[in-house]
Parts: C-alpha cells; sequence; structure tokens
C-alpha cells in the first residue's frame, strides 16, 4: 500500500521548527511495509491544504497529515479534510469531556471557548484519544481511501502513533520491513559499490541500497517479511557475503554503533588504554571517543597542543623538528603520537595536526592538509590527508580519518 505525508503549518515552512514528524512517520511507515513516494508541507491557507490533499489521495492509499489540529482559526486540517471527503463536522461528547478533564487538572481549570472547536469531528470518523493533549487524532475512511490526522507536536503525536495507529495500518498490511546496517571504513564509496555490483544489479528481496558518510560508507540491507525471524533469514546470507567481500573494513552491523564505539570496543577487547593529541582538530577527536558510554576505562588523559610550545613541553616534540619540518608535517604527527603515548602511559595514542583554514596556507602546505600519526603497542604509523573543505569540514574529516587510522592499527594489533 502507498502512503503519503502531508505536515501542515506555516512556521514549518518558513523554517521556525524542523520537520521532526516527517522524519519519524517516514521510518515508522517504511517498517510498517508502506510504500512513501511523496512528501508535502502546507503552510495554513484552506485553498492550498485543499488542493494538496486532493493530489495526495489521488495518488496514494493512505494520506497521513500532522498538525493544524488545534483550538485557533488557523488550525484547518480537520475542516479541510471534513470538505475533501464530503463529510460534517458534529461535536464528540466523548472529547468534548476529555478536553473538559484535561483543563480540569490545569491551575485554572478554565476551557477558552474555542478549545471546544477540538471536539468537532468529521461524520463517520474514528476518533482517536490524545493522551497527552487535547487535539484527538481521527481516521476516515471512504471508497477505498484513509485520511488519518495527527496532532502537530511530537510528545502528542509519537504516543499516539505507536499506540493506536501502528495496530490499525498492521491491520492492513500483512509485511512489514525490516533492515539492517552495515558499516565500513578505510574504503572508498565508488570501490565499495564497486565490490557490491552483483549484488545491486540482480537485487530483489532483499535490497541493498549504499550511504556515503564523512569518512565511511553504510550499506542497509532491507527485506520485506512477516516477522523479523524471517527477516533475519533473508539477511543475513547477504551480511555473510559482505564479509567475504570487505573482512575488517566492516566495523559495525547495526544501526546504532557508530566508528567510535567499535574503536572503544576493539581497545576494552585488546587490553589496551588510549591518549590523544590534537593541534588543528582542538578537542574534537578526543569529545567523539568521550561520547562512547565506558570510555573511561580505556581513555584517562589527551592533549590539545595548539602552540609549537606546548607541542613541545606537554608530548616532547623536538625543537628542531618544528624548525625543519613545521608544526603540520608527518614527523611531528608521528612525535607527538609517541610523546603523548610516553605521557599518558598509554598502549595506543592518536594524533592530529594540520591547517583548517581559513587561513594559514601556503602553495606547499596548503589549506586542508593533515598529518595524523598513529601508535599502538610501539609500532607507529602517520598518514597524510588533503581535504577541500571550509574549516568546520576540515576538522570534520580530520577527525574521522584519525578514527579510521586507529581502527586499522587495532585490527593489527
Amino acid at each position: 500500500m502507498v502512503v503519503e505525508l502531508i505536515s501542515v503549518g506555516t512556521e514549518i515552512l518558513l523554517g521556525n521548527i524542523v520537520n521532526t514528524n516527517a522524519a519519524y512517520l517516514s521510518e515508522k511507515c517504511a517498517g510498517l511495509g508502506l510504500s512513501c513516494y511523496h512528501q508535502s508541507v502546507v503552510g495554513d491557507n484552506e485553498g492550498r491544504l485543499e488542493e494538496t490533499l486532493r493530489l495526495a489521495l489521488k495518488r496514494s492509499d493512505i494520506v497521513i497529515l500532522s498538525g493544524g489540529l488545534g483550538p485557533t482559526k488557523d488550525d484547518l486540517t480537520k475542516e479541510v479534510t471534513a470538505k475533501v471527503f464530503g463529510k460534517t463536522l458534529y461535536e464528540d461528547a466523548h472529547t468534548k469531556e476529555r478536553i473538559a478533564g484535561f483543563f480540569s487538572q490545569m491551575r485554572n481549570g478554565q476551557v477558552t471557548e474555542n478549545n471546544w472547536k477540538q471536539a468537532m469531528v468529521p461524520e463517520g470518523a474514528r476518533v482517536v484519544d490524545n493522551h497527552n493533549g487535547t487535539a484527538p487524532g481521527l481516521i476516515i475512511e471512504e471508497n477505498g481511501k484513509t485520511a488519518i490526522l495527527l496532532p502537530g507536536p511530537p510528545n502528542e503525536i509519537k504516543p499516539m502513533f505507536e499506540r493506536d495507529i501502528v495496530p490499525y495500518l498492521n491491520n492492513l498490511v500483512p509485511e512489514g520491513i525490516y533492515s539492517k546496517m552495515v558499516k565500513l571504513c578505510s574504503i572508498g564509496e565508488s570501490k565499495a559499490e564497486t565490490l557490491v555490483s552483483d549484488l545491486l544489479e540482480g537485487q530483489s528481496n532483499p535490497t541493498i541500497a549504499p550511504y556515503a558518510k564523512t569518512g565511511e560508507v553504510h550499506f542497509r540491507i532491507t527485506a520485506r517479511a512477516a516477522d523479523e525471524k524471517e527477516a533475519d533469514r533473508l539477511i543475513e546470507p547477504v551480511i555473510r557475503y559482505m564479509y567475504r567481500l570487505f573482512g575488517d573494513n566492516i566495523f559495525a552491523t547495526s544501526e546504532e554503533v557508530t566508528l567510535e564505539d567499535a574503536v572503544v570496543e576493539l581497545l576494552e577487547e585488546k587490553g589496551l588504554t588510549l591518549t590523544t593529541a590534537e593541534s588543528c582538530t582542538a578537542g574534537l577527536l578526543a569529545g567523539r571517543i568521550m561520547n562512547v558510554a565506558g570510555a573511561s576505562k580505556v581513555y584517562n588523559e589527551g592533549y590539545i597542543t595548539y602552540s609549537n610550545e606546548a607541542k613541545e613541553r606537554l608530548l616532547g616534540v623536538k625543537h628542531e623538528t618544528l624548525e625543519s619540518f613545521g608544526a603540520v608535517s608527518a614527523r611531528t604527527a608521528s612525535e607527538m603520537a609517541e610523546g603523548a603515548a610516553k605521557a599518558a602511559n598509554a598502549s595506543a595514542s592518536v594524533s592530529v595536526t594540520g591547517i583548517a583554514g581559513p587561513d594559514g596556507g601556503t602553495g606547499e602546505k596548503p589549506v586542508g592538509l593533515v598529518y595524523v600519526g598513529c601508535q599502538v603497542n610501539g609500532k607507529i604509523r602517520t598518514e597524510e590527508f588533503r581535504f577541500t573543505g571550509n574549516r568546520a569540514k576540515n576538522r570534520e574529516y580530520a577527525v574521522v580519518r584519525a578514527l579510521t587510522v586507529l581502527w586499522e592499527q587495532l585490527m593489527e594489533a
């Protein structure tokens, strides 16, 4: 079945709020086995909302509208939907009672007259109680088409969808969609996609979709199945095949696991401790690692050494190295990593030094030049990278590449 989403609210169009409802509903509908080909955002305008809804109903079986169910005059979703379906509105006693009960729990207990507007529902509609607000949800069915109206606030729409709409949609769709993510590092998107070209060309169920992330490549494997057990049976052979193709390039087979999660897990697994020494990234790398719950088991301290003096004093970088090769050099990155490991008494270390921009570059050492040094159990390695983004992007790329180099070194340890 085909579902279409319509988000109602001028504040969304103007960018005053982020449309998180659409992302949430898209993901949930996909998981229920519904196909979503179109999404729309329309302001609080009766004519444009009617036009958008009529078009959606022509090309979709189910239209889910979020927002515009409140008490004010510009809340028009219910009225327009009733018009499109040819329904009149009547006052629902059950909903009116719930609205009165909601306000009775508030300090003054007064219900302003415009709130009773929310008790008006289209004839024949299924009323969905709102346990976190006043505007009820509504389900209208007519001639094989369904409109589902949901309140806009995320703290109202999500529990209502989970509690009442998911069971309703489950009855309409016999199969669900299940997916797993395979995450890779140390390989480019084009090469990774080439290696799985045979899978991409012959796919049916499950399907494989590549996603390029900053410094990573992700493949989402999706299966249509009656339940999760059947989906696993379809997906697992594909994952095993991808392990044969990519081996140690795969750092996770879970949506939730990040590269830093995998690095911390490897450190724990191998009984190693880590320290970081950063110049141009100024703590971003340490922050990524410390975002991992339990990282304190393997990470005790790190160093931000922006100046040459700090590199010498804290990390023991040789003055001659800085004079002869400069702060942005492979030699400096190497000595930073070695010095950090020694200072922190850590068995693994990673260093970053570079020119993030927008200024400071030269013909020989342009903006975006970054060196990463990595030491694991005394084995040192340095890598040179040249990025072409702005200052923020260059620093982000540098962090991801540092994590990747560290991952590679740990896999070899």
